[in-house]
């Protein structure tokens, strides 16, 4: 099995280095990450520069670029044979709800489903790391699960794990994607030039985060599994949305309800 693994907190991340000798046993191992921390870059690619990849003391490879160049650079080019998985993380903070949105971590496994490699992104729910191992194993057992079971077609799996002993864990849950607030306010600061700099804010708390969401999975503490797709068309409002249109009068039509 050849397993492609990659992250957005960069290189040096205890979470790879962790993830990448669980999944050793399973098959040939090559890490592609990113040269710094690269958290929040979502799926950006590099087009202005050229990428440089250079090969670190621990034989990752590190790339002076976000995620989802990573992961691109490997499957086009870098690699000399398909990788039959890609995996990405261990992120040390939650990928829930809207946070997929701007993730690097779940990027760099979009990435890999967009070029037909099934893809997973794992994240731990806090930044303390205290339990990096339990995440690592549960990657394991998915990766085994998928070598054993092949899906049928590419997925995509956004993974969530209580930061935790896995023994403590109360099991799996497939969910959806909940909802947060809106972010907190920017964060005004003065830097040592005296210009007003600002930091974005925090992530709002979570809203929609009922039964069957992420956030409750995690909240109860079972490992959140919640298959994502690209396809961003919102279908229900496209009948709406052409029967808006067809009553614009810049298009010519007389608007609804008029005689």
């Amino acid at each position: 099995m050849r397993i492609l693994i990659s992250n957005d907190d960069g290189y040096f991340s205890p979470g790879l280095a962790l993830l990448a000798e669980a999944l050793a046993p399973f098959g040939t191992v090559t890490v592609v990450a990113p040269e710094r921390d690269r958290s929040g870059a979502s799926n950006s690619l590099t087009l202005d520069r050229p990428l440089s990849v250079k090969r670190a003391p621990s034989g990752y490879l590190f790339v002076n670029g976000t995620p989802t160049d990573c992961v691109h650079l490997a499957v086009t080019g870098l690699l000399t044979e398909l990788p039959d998985i890609v995996v990405s993380g261990i992120n040390l903070g939650a990928n829930m709800g809207d946070d997929t949105v701007y993730s690097g971590t779940v990027a760099a496994a979009t990435e890999g489903f967009l070029l037909g490699i099934p893809a997973i992104a794992i994240s731990l729910t806090t930044r303390d790391g205290a339990h990096l191992a339990c995440a690592a194993r549960v990657a394991a057992d998915l990766v085994a699960r998928l070598r054993d079971s092949p899906p049928r077609a590419p997925l995509l799996l956004n993974v969530n794990v209580p930061d935790i002993p896995f023994e403590q864990l109360q099991g799996v849950q497939i969910t959806r994607l909940g909802k947060r607030h809106k972010a907190e306010p920017v964060i005004r600061a003065v830097n040592p030039r005296n210009e007003t700099v600002y930091w974005v804010g925090a992530a709002g708390p979570a809203a929609d985060a009922g039964p069957g969401t992420d956030f409750h999975a995690v909240a109860a503490g079972f490992v959140s599994i919640t298959p994502l797709q690209i396809d961003l068309t919102h279908h229900d409002q496209m009948p709406a949305i052409r029967q808006w249109l067809a009553d614009d009068p810049a298009n010519g039509a007389e608007p609804a309800g008029r005689a």
